[in-house]
């Protein structure tokens, strides 16, 4: 017969620390406390196990599983010397859940389970003390009816409240025993009367009510939620922990609490935590008593007492305790405890969950103090809370405030953290403009390249429509930043110049609007940002790195990790800004140099317009003369801003139709410089007009079309390359072709770029020479991969457009659907945000493994927005790509996760 139910504690110990996935967080760290000889209350653990079998069993228990408890509860019996249900001396448990994960508030506890019309007499004889009973037993009618019955809490509340209000009480623990026994019966009523039948009065029915709820609870929406948002599988389930209560509001000499071995918010390392004399533990987090801090540090200039002085025995042994699981775990430790007439117990121990701050100093502290290597260290780090370190930051206690005042608009999308206040622009002309004199956030329906201008002015970006991958997050990004995408609720009127959600309407140009790009947050109003020190040292170059501890925790985690990765980040960057920023945060090149970002500054866009709108090749070429000079200088800018390191630089990708006007003063003003009619400008836009121009005349098909296109952009790179090597500057490009299908597709184009660098080599008397390769962004060419490296020298994996063409879906569009059906489990995760390594993944390695059957020294990268997701990061390493590329500002994530990467296959 399969176990299904472990004891600890007492004299039968049947679990420990190793046993996490069976018994659950709690359940294992328990029997890990009792097998330490750990003042722990005894009990038994019903297996995560269990809940999947109730689950697929409609709600019911298993009768082997009934059979384990009641002999383990026997047990329990002998080993405490009282019954459940003894109206002398009764029993009393807990019921609390325990999933392999915590999972803080998310799922049910029961406390003070046994209680009924007898035992709470039983109750009050054996502890001398009647207050305590019926303040327990109302405890329990409560909690019971709210989470195993389905009664609310509130019916319950709003009658303690009327009794204080009667009497003329305020807290809890100067009401009465009488007070408390009368309204036990005020209680039962109200169950009686939701319900139509009594309250239950046996023990053994209670104990099973409790455990299923907690099973029940794994079901809840919250719970569902709690997981999604932090990838805890839905198969796992819950243990259920049943416990010997033990009590911490039997008067004055009892107590309970939550303890920290380190401060979670900074990870100082300073015992920290809440407690309350009289209590149980619900009080302390449910917010109807203000806690108590437990050491004289954090007590001083409060006017609270602490544990250290309110029991001064009980105190020392909790932090020699507490300091000994922390030893014992060699991580910080999150403690529940209760003081029992005056003696201690623990009730739980965890790891605890901490901020990034305090996530990098603890790691970086516990391999000082020796009881980890950095090794253990790094992989203790989440990289993606890196973001916090690197983002601005909104006051938080301002925050708060405005939340309260009602200037919470609005929530999307978090596509870019970090924090921004600003007045509103609502379009890049009017954000441009707003930022001469001040702070802008730039609001539109959705982006478009033609924005850059008004992208690169604002301090913050937010748009109503687009996903995590949309031109706005990309872009904010690469930029770092602030961005919230999809905030549906806004209502932007570009005509009337307003922003309007419910009763709250923003005017442009004139108001303030705040985001907040790490929680997705909107707000009216201006609050306060503030850059983070790693920026201040690193970017704006304010701060000297010998001032800031925090830069320098930063610093050592950097280094650690580049001791381990083996896969190289490079960075997406179009402008030598962006390319300093990057290499500044530890990029080893440019992995995506996007040209057609550099053709929408200042009056670049009419030179481009020419081309696009030119009549025949003659005007096409002279457009190109125009634009060749300002690549070049671009290119030269690149250069040096990464001299000694490679720069991928991709051919013109986007659709035509983006950089032509679609508005009549715009029009106009091309049909001028061109010198043809408004009526032939219009004609010639219309024509350029395309159905699905993400799957239309771009990429490599341009070039086939312009084949001048491609020759000025190979000329362009490689004079640049000339020219700054006359400098001392090592330039190594890489110039790669977008969007192919086919291995012809790349053939015609790479010849054209050998001839044009010919004629530039001829022109100059030089011989420079350069790696010509391609973006695998087109299944076919993933499939094709073998024939392909024939041409290629090497491959850029563009995963964002491989995975909206793999899956069809527009990655612009889908986020009206896509959380439907990650929330329903078609997907696991929006593949747009991290790579379906089942999919596209294969995709990758297909291409992987064919590149290198035809080409074994082949470079393969990655430059699509999944090179800084770190589990995509992951996938990358173990299929053998040589680099990711990623946004400036995701470089340190992306090699946190390359380290975590190796360390992960070592174990």
């Amino acid at each position: 017969m399969t176990k299904h139910v472990y004891t600890f504690g007492g004299d039968r110990n049947e679990g420990n620390a190793t046993m996490r996935n069976l018994l659950g967080g709690k359940g294992c760290n328990l029997a890990e406390m009792a097998g330490l000889q750990i003042p722990v209350p005894p009990g038994f653990t019903v297996t995560t196990e269990v809940c999947t079998l109730y689950i697929a069993g409609g709600q019911k228990l298993p009768e082997d599983v009934k059979a384990q408890v009641l002999e383990s509860l026997k047990w329990l019996e002998g080993n405490r010397g009282r019954k459940l249900g003894d109206v002398e001396n009764p029993l009393l448990l807990s019921v609390r859940s325990g999933a392999r994960v915590s999972m803080p508030g998310m799922m049910d506890t029961v406390l003070n389970l046994g209680l009924n019309d007898k035992t709470v007499e039983g109750l009050a004889k054996a502890s001398n003390n009647p207050r305590f009973a019926y303040d327990s037993y109302r405890r329990f009618i409560m909690m019971y009816s709210d989470v195993v019955l389905g009664v609310h809490k509130d019916l319950f509340e709003h009658e303690i409240e009327k009794l204080k209000e009667k009497t003329g009480k305020k807290l809890d623990t100067e009401i009465s025993a009488e007070e408390w026994k009368g309204l036990t019966v005020v209680f039962k009523g109200i169950v009686q009367k939701e319900l139509g039948k009594p309250f239950p009065q046996d023990p053994i029915e209670q104990l099973f009510g409790g455990i299923c709820a907690v099973f029940d609870s794994w079901e809840t929406d919250r719970a569902k939620i709690y997981r999604r948002l932090n990838r805890i599988p839905d198969d796992w389930g819950t243990a259920v922990n049943v416990q010997t209560m033990v009590f911490g509001n039997m008067g004055d000499d009892c107590g309970t609490g939550v303890a920290f071995t380190r401060d979670p918010g900074t990870g100082e390392p300073y015992f920290y935590g809440e407690y309350l004399i009289n209590a149980q533990g619900e009080d302390v987090v449910a917010g109807v008593r203000t806690p108590q801090p437990i050491t004289k540090f954090q007590a001083e200039g409060t006017g609270h007492q602490s544990l250290e002085e309110a029991m001064p025995a009980a105190f020392k042994e909790l932090l020699a305790t507490c300091n000994r699981l922390e030893r014992h775990f060699k991580d910080m430790q999150d403690l529940e405890f209760t003081i029992e007439r005056g003696q201690l117990f623990m009730l739980q121990t965890r790891i605890g969950k901490r901020t990034a701050l305090a996530s990098i100093r603890i790691a970086i502290d516990l391999v000082e103090e020796g009881m980890i290597d950095s090794n253990t260290a790094l992989t203790r780090i989440d990289p993606d809370s890196l973001n916090q370190l690197l983002a601005p930051v909104f006051d938080p206690k301002e925050k708060a405030a405005f939340k309260k005042n009602g200037k919470l608009m609005a929530k999307g999308l978090n596509a870019g953290p970090g924090a921004a206040a600003g007045r509103i622009a609502l379009s890049a002309e009017q954000a441009e403009e707003l930022a001469k004199t001040g702070p802008v956030v730039l609001v539109r329906i959705e982006t478009s390249p033609e924005d850059l201008a008004g992208m690169v002015a604002a301090n913050g970006i937010l748009t109503a429509r687009g996903g995590m991958t949309s031109h706005a997050a990309v872009v904010a990004r690469g930029m770092g930043k602030p961005c919230v995408c999809g905030a549906s609720a806004l209502n932007i009127d570009v005509k009337a110049g307003t922003v309007n959600v419910g009763d709250i309407t923003l005017k442009a140009g004139t108001d303030f609007i705040s985001i907040d790009g790490s929680t997705g947050e909107i707000f009216a109003g201006q609050l306060s940002a503030f850059p983070s020190e790693v920026n201040q040292v690193l970017v704006e170059k304010k701060l000297d790195a010998s001032k800031s501890e925090l830069f320098q925790r930063f610093n050592k985690i950097m280094t650690w990790s580049n001791g381990v990765r083996k896969l190289k980040v490079r960075t997406n960057a179009d402008t030598p800004h962006d390319s300093d920023v990057a290499r500044a945060f530890g990029a080893e090149g440019i992995g995506l140099c996007r040209t057609e970002h550099m053709f929408f500054e200042g009056e670049r866009i009419i030179a481009v317009r020419e081309f696009i709108l030119a009549k025949d090749l003659d005007a096409r070429k002279e457009a190109l003369k125009k634009l060749l000079p300002i690549q070049r200088q671009d290119f030269e800018g690149i250069f040096t801003a990464m001299n000694g390191l490679p720069v991928t630089v991709r051919l013109l990708d986007p659709p035509l139709h983006e950089f032509v006007p679609h508005d009549e003063a715009g029009q106009a003003e091309m049909a001028k410089v061109i010198g043809v009619s408004l009526a032939e400008v219009k004609h010639r836009v219309e024509k350029l007009h395309e159905f699905n121009p993400m799957m239309g005349h771009r990429g490599c098909r341009l070039g086939i079309t312009y084949p001048e296109l491609i020759r000025m952009q190979m000329r362009a790179i490689s004079e640049a390359a000339i020219n700054v090597a006359k400098k001392g500057i090592v330039a190594l490009p890489e110039v790669m072709v977008p969007l192919i299908g086919t291995v012809k597709e790349l053939a015609f184009t790479k010849t054209e770029m050998l001839d044009e660098l010919a004629a530039v080599n001829k022109e100059n008397g030089s011989t420079f020479s350069c790696p010509i390769g391609t973006m695998i962004e087109i299944p076919r060419a993933a499939i094709t991969a073998d024939k392909v490296a024939g041409e290629a020298e090497f491959f850029s994996f563009g995963t964002n457009d491989l995975t909206q063409m793999g899956f069809g879906y527009s990655r612009d569009d889908s986020g009206s659907f896509l959380p439907e059906y990650v929330s329903k489990k078609i997907l696991e995760d929006d593949p747009f945000q991290s790579l379906d390594q089942e999919g596209i993944g294969e995709l990758v390695r297909i291409a992987c493994e064919k590149g290198r059957a035809t080409r074994p020294g082949i470079k393969l990268g990655v430059c699509g927005e999944h090179g800084g997701d770190p589990r995509s990061v992951k996938f990358f390493h173990r299929v053998g790509l040589n680099y990711v590329s990623c946004s400036p500002y995701r470089v340190p994530i992306a090699i946190l996760a390359a380290a975590q990467a190796v360390l992960e296959e070592k174990k």
